[in-house]
């Protein structure tokens, strides 16, 4: 079963993508993460891992799986009978950016509650998006406001 949502962010795409990869940032942004902590130091990168607390549910530790730099990484968590793919990824539209987030779920808890869980995905991930959406525009709204240097 997977979930996408897209969302137009009147922000460059470098800016969608600094936010996106913040991940530490994400709790500011949305109800639906509770606190991120990286496992490991330094950028986002292929390999890096999270533990990354949601309401009502476990803490668990997400790995990222596939990572391209400014465009787009996908990270996965595992529990018994249940896998958890999420992507990101920032593309640019017009002056501004498209950000396309989606989860994908797998495994025999997924097919038992795909009818319960796409619905709360989806809300999910519309919440994350216009919480992405509000951080950048207002960062694209400070950089626009700021004087230029001679």
């Amino acid at each position: 079963m997977r979930v996408e949502h897209a969302l137009r962010i009147a922000a460059p795409p470098d800016v969608v993508w600094a936010v996106t990869e913040d991940v530490e940032r994400w709790p500011e942004l949305t109800p639906t993460i509770t606190s991120v902590t990286r496992v490991d130091d330094g950028p986002l990168r292929l390999g890096s891992q999270a533990r990354i607390k949601q309401p009502a549910q476990p803490e668990a530790v997400w790995t990222v799986t596939e990572f391209v730099d400014g465009e787009r990484f996908a990270w996965e968590t595992r529990r018994p009978g249940l896998r958890m793919t999420g992507s990101h990824r920032v593309s640019l539209s017009g002056n501004g950016t498209t950000n396309h987030l989606g989860v994908e779920a797998s495994g025999v808890l997924a097919v038992l509650l795909g009818p319960f869980l796409r619905p709360v995905m989806h809300r999910a991930l519309v919440q994350e998006n216009e919480g992405m959406k509000a951080r950048c525009e207002a960062i694209a709204r400070e950089r626009a406001q700021a004087p230029s240097l001679p």
